[in-house]
């Protein structure tokens, strides 16, 4: 990559980020939504004129619109730790119950990102920033530095095919998806995505050791970082296949695992209270295929009657079906992001109500969807279709979430 290319790609990630943050703070200044939100069952109790009352963590004006849902959690963790019984202002809403056992919901959070933010935060405090402040700056910061390595790892990836010019498209793609915004946010999406996507693109330069240690930090930023392992084990066996000297492969072989290790960890650590919050509260189960159609149902039954719901389910199952998509399509000519992405939806989506209501947001870690993107606005018409499109789309899922209305 030139320094030049480098340069534009920082200008635009810049230049993006001043514009969804800008947009989603004075766009409240000209007009609102009518609440509550009925988009799911759940979300009209959650959207109420006075629904933050009970959410402190939630209600510090400095870049509140960047907060909503999840960041609660993060937030939290920031500044207390996992059992922290103040989350909200009613301690019985801040816990899963079940056969006389509780857990703090905040275990159903992955630590990297929280932590982090913890580090982050101290400089700002400096500033006269309360803490709940401080660590929302530090975890947009946090978001849109990872957001801009995932740019740089993409383009790493694509150019050899794409070119400079499709190498830019497709990370432009990536930034003006409808649920991009989650890049912007307190939420663990930009992180994510720089560690998986760095990841992906050190295994395609042979740099196995590397792209194994940022594996294991994707595993500790979200579960379905463990499926790193597929593509780090594939690029192992090629290199072995073809390399002469064998045994400097055979002796980096155990480091391979370090996404299951560091999954590992995290289980010893987290896994009983994660699994209790995710069944009890969240309605959640790994590989649960009946519990996912049973979500599904309820949700597709919801959207006959209400048209929000009815947006919901068009985003989260187009996007499904663009992933899907582009798994198969870009498999031949990119196994590796092939065979994560694949593992990276499966996971999610059959694992109960979560994916049914937050697919939109899912799909943003899937590396094939923007080379396909990248691909496809080869065509200067089909380009300029999308652009607007989903521009468009993004500008309402932006709006909305500064309001904490759910978008994913």
């Amino acid at each position: 990559m030139t320094r030049e290319n480098l340069r534009n790609i920082v200008f635009i990630w810049l230049a993006w980020s001043v514009i969804i943050i800008g947009y989603m703070h004075f766009a409240s200044y000209r007009y609102s939504p009518e609440r509550p939100d009925d988009s799911l069952v759940w979300t009209a109790g959650e959207t109420g004129p006075r629904s933050r009352n009970n959410q402190p963590f939630l209600r510090d004006p400095f870049f509140n619109e960047l907060v909503a849902w999840d960041s609660e959690y993060y937030l939290s963790i920031a500044e207390v730790g996992y059992d922290n019984p103040e989350i909200r202002l009613d301690p019985s809403t801040s816990v899963a119950e079940a056969n006389g056992e509780s857990y703090n919901l905040s275990y159903a959070f992955f630590p990297l990102y929280p932590y982090l933010m913890r580090v982050l935060r101290l400089p700002f405090t400096l500033f006269g920033l309360s803490g709940i402040a401080a660590s929302t700056v530090a975890g947009v910061l946090i978001s849109l530095l990872g957001t801009l390595a995932g740019m740089i790892a993409l383009y790493d990836i694509v150019r050899d095919e794409l070119g400079d010019e499709g190498g830019m498209r497709s990370i432009y793609m990536m930034l003006i998806f409808p649920s991009s915004l989650f890049f912007a946010v307190v939420y663990t999406e930009g992180l994510f995505v720089g560690l998986a996507f760095s990841s992906l693109a050190l295994m395609r330069r042979k740099h196995l050791i590397a792209a194994a240690i940022l594996a294991a930090f994707a595993t500790w930023t979200r579960a379905v970082g463990a499926t790193l392992l597929a593509p780090l084990v594939l690029s192992w066996a090629l290199e072995y296949y073809q390399a002469d000297d064998k045994k400097s492969l055979l002796q980096i072989a155990p480091l391979m695992l370090l996404p299951v290790l560091a999954y590992g960890i995290w289980r010893w650590f987290y896994g009983v209270p994660f699994e209790f919050v995710e069944s009890n509260f969240f309605g959640n189960s790994l590989l649960d295929i009946e519990l996912t159609q049973n979500a599904w149902n309820l949700l597709l039954e919801r959207a006959e009657t209400f048209r929000e719901t009815q947006v919901i389910v068009f985003l989260g199952v187009g996007s499904i079906m663009l992933a899907i998509l582009s798994c198969l399509l870009t498999a031949r000519k990119y196994p590796r992001l092939a065979l994560f992405g694949f593992f990276a939806l499966l996971i999610p989506l059959t694992s109960g109500w979560t994916g049914t209501q937050s697919a939109f947001r899912y799909v943003l870690a899937i590396p094939t969807l923007w080379v396909m993107l990248g691909q496809w606005t080869r065509n200067p018409i089909f380009e300029r279709v999308w652009i607007l499109f989903s521009i468009l789309l993004l500008g309402m899922q932006a709006f909305l979430f500064s309001f904490d209305f759910w978008v994913a």
